[in-house]
Formats: structure tokens, C-alpha cells, sequence
């Protein structure tokens, strides 16, 4: 069964996660305390896929190195590929020529998340003579992605990207299994309306030149993390998910209802109510009379003074000291929100790093 190396793409500007995205990529966005990309580094390594590229972009590239470093905490050995501009999947697979070396390869975009993992997949694709094998997922607003066409026998005939009137409801995901043949497809592109080299027409011309490209249909869900409301869903379902463990120290046990994970030296005062699912990472204060709702992560180094905060999450070394509720939000590092207001009334924040707020 041959190796397969693993290529993570972490480029792109995420330009509708604006302010977030000003001060780091989108893939580092935490879900449930931990960053988007961290999920597809796990999944590729449990899947038995530990030599991996990492495609870097232009937004703080620096900070990627930074937290995932040459990848040995990790249990990986990582590359770094510079992708100066964002020119489409198809020309970030074709700067990887030279890593895989006539390897077969998973690309796997940095901000997809796919419940149960690919390690059942990455099992077919070793196991069939597939040239390239693509993940589909069915959806109910396919315009928004790549779409499957097949053949009254289930047989795939074709790829649209972005189609108006779409002929399944079988989105691609943002995960494809390739032979070395892709390269030879992508050299033949020219770049589509968007300025891209689109993968979906790399694809395409491994069909009409009929190549064995098979498929797989996801059965679980398979979360794209493109917009706010996106990454407010992924932290809904990966929450939905979570195992209790406290390990900070609680002073009424009262004060937890459901399923919650509290992170070392977090300290959730009397009075207090979590509300699972939800996470709180470490060193972390919640203060008596704070409500922490369903479907929130709270960073490490938070300090929650007082406040009601439910559906959102809360990213490292923030502070909240608000009469309000806030709901569906998305606050970044370093940003406080500060209330000298007593009369309550929800608040809804998409906040970028280091924002002040008072209300």
C-alpha cells in the first residue's frame, strides 16, 4: 500500500471574516478552543499521514510557523510551501510538485471540518486504482461550492463550480485524494473568470481524458468554515461532541449543568452557572453571577467579570465586564468589552484582535 503525504492548504485572505482575519488567517480561528487546521492536522496524522506540506498564504504566514512549528509536538513532520498570492487551489497543488515526488497525495483545505475523519477514506483511495477519488457531501445550498453531475448509473460525468442551477445537491469538499497524473492536468489550465486556477476543472479534464476518478459521499457532516456564521455552526457541532473534564477548580458544583470542560487554573466563582455543551480553556476567571450558555468557548486567559454569554466564542486574554447578553459572537484575542450601562438588552460582536469596546 503506498505512503500518501498530506498537503494542508492554509492560504486565502478570508475576506468575510473581516476583522478577524486582519490580524491572522481564518484557519487559526479557534473552534472549541482549538484552531481549525489543528482538527486536519489530527486528522490526516490519525489517519497515518505524518509527512505533511503546509501551503502558506500572505496573511501573517508567521503566526502558522509559529503554532505548528516543524510539527514534532504534533506527532508530524510539517513543510512550509509559500503561496505568495492566492491564484486557486489548482496552483497551490501545483507548488507541491516537488514534495510529494511522484507520491499520491490528500489535499486538504485548512478551514473544512469533517465529522469521523478521513481515515476510512484514505483507506479506499490506497485500496482502489483511482487516479484521483473527491469527497461529496450532500447540501442544501450546493451554489455555493463545486457541484457533482453522474450519470443515471451513479456514474461521476462532471464538476461545476458555483453553478446557478445545479444538477445534484452533492457539494465537493474541500478534500481530494491525488496520483501525480494531476499535475499534468493542472499545467493545461488557464485561470477561470476568478483569476484561479480552479481544481474542479483540473478534475474535469482527468474525466474527459478518462482517467478513474472515483468518489465517496460523506455520510456525517462536513463543515466549510468560510463565514462567521459558519465557524458559530463548527463550534455547535464539535461541541455537541465534547466529553466532560474539569480541571480548573469550581467552588459550587451547582454552578455546572451538562456537559462542560473547564481548562487547568480556571476558577468558576459561587453563584456562577456553565451551561453545556461548552468549553473554558486555562487560567481562566469566571466571576459569580456570570451565565456561560450552550454552544460557548471561552478562551485561556479570560476574564468573564459579569455578563450573559451564549452561541459564541470567546478568544484568549479577553475581558467581559458587561449588564448584557451577549449572543452569536465572535470575539478575538486581546479585545475587552467593558459595560457602564445597567439596562440589559442582547449584543451581537464579530470583533477583530486587541478591540476595546465600551458600552
Amino acid at each position: 500500500m503506498p505512503n500518501l503525504k498530506g498537503v494542508i492548504l492554509h492560504g486565502g485572505y478570508g475576506t468575510k471574516l473581516r476583522p478577524l482575519t486582519h490580524t491572522g488567517p481564518k484557519q487559526l480561528i479557534p473552534v472549541a478552543n482549538k484552531p481549525i487546521s489543528q482538527y486536519v492536522l489530527e486528522d490526516l496524522r490519525s489517519s497515518g499521514i505524518t509527512e505533511i506540506a503546509v501551503l502558506l498564504g500572505n496573511v501573517h504566514p508567521e503566526k502558522v510557523k509559529e503554532h505548528y512549528g516543524n510539527g514534532q509536538r504534533f506527532g508530524v513532520e510539517i513543510q512550509y510551501i509559500r503561496q505568495d498570492e492566492p491564484k486557486g487551489i489548482a496552483h497551490a497543488v501545483s507548488l507541491c510538485r516537488e514534495y510529494v515526488n511522484n507520491q499520491p497525495f490528500i489535499v486538504y483545505l485548512g478551514d473544512n471540518l469533517l465529522k469521523g475523519g478521513i481515515k476510512n477514506y484514505v483507506r479506499a483511495f490506497q485500496n482502489s486504482n483511482h487516479d484521483a477519488m473527491v469527497l461529496l457531501c450532500e447540501v442544501k445550498n450546493p451554489q455555493r461550492f463545486g457541484v457533482a453531475k453522474f450519470d443515471q448509473n451513479g456514474k461521476l460525468l462532471q464538476l461545476i463550480e458555483k453553478p446557478k442551477q445545479p444538477p445534484s445537491n452533492y457539494a465537493l469538499t474541500g478534500i481530494y485524494f491525488f496520483r501525480p497524473v494531476i499535475f499534468e492536468m493542472i499545467k493545461q489550465l488557464k485561470p477561470s473568470w476568478r483569476g484561479e486556477l480552479e481544481i474542479t476543472e483540473a478534475i474535469q479534464l482527468l474525466l474527459e481524458k478518462r482517467y478513474n476518478v472515483g468518489y465517496q459521499i460523506v455520510q456525517d457532516w462536513w463543515k466549510d468554515t468560510g463565514t462567521p456564521e459558519d465557524i458559530l455552526e463548527a463550534n455547535r457541532l464539535v461541541l455537541d461532541a465534547l466529553k466532560p473534564e474539569i480541571k480548573g477548580k469550581i467552588e459550587n458544583d451547582t454552578s455546572i449543568q451538562g456537559r462542560v470542560a473547564i481548562g487547568n487554573n480556571t476558577l468558576i466563582k459561587e453563584k456562577a452557572l456553565i451551561r453545556g455543551p461548552a468549553i473554558i480553556g486555562e487560567n481562566t476567571k469566571i466571576e459569580a453571577n456570570v451565565y456561560v450558555g450552550p454552544y460557548t468557548s471561552i478562551g485561556n486567559n479570560c476574564t468573564i467579570k459579569r455578563g450573559e454569554i451564549e452561541n459564541s466564542i470567546i478568544m484568549d486574554n479577553c475581558t467581559i465586564d458587561v449588564n448584557d447578553r451577549i449572543t452569536d459572537s465572535l470575539i478575538a484575542p486581546h479585545s475587552k468589552i467593558i459595560s457602564n450601562n445597567n439596562t440589559p438588552h442582547g449584543k451581537k460582536f464579530i470583533l477583530g484582535e486587541r478591540t476595546y469596546v465600551e458600552l
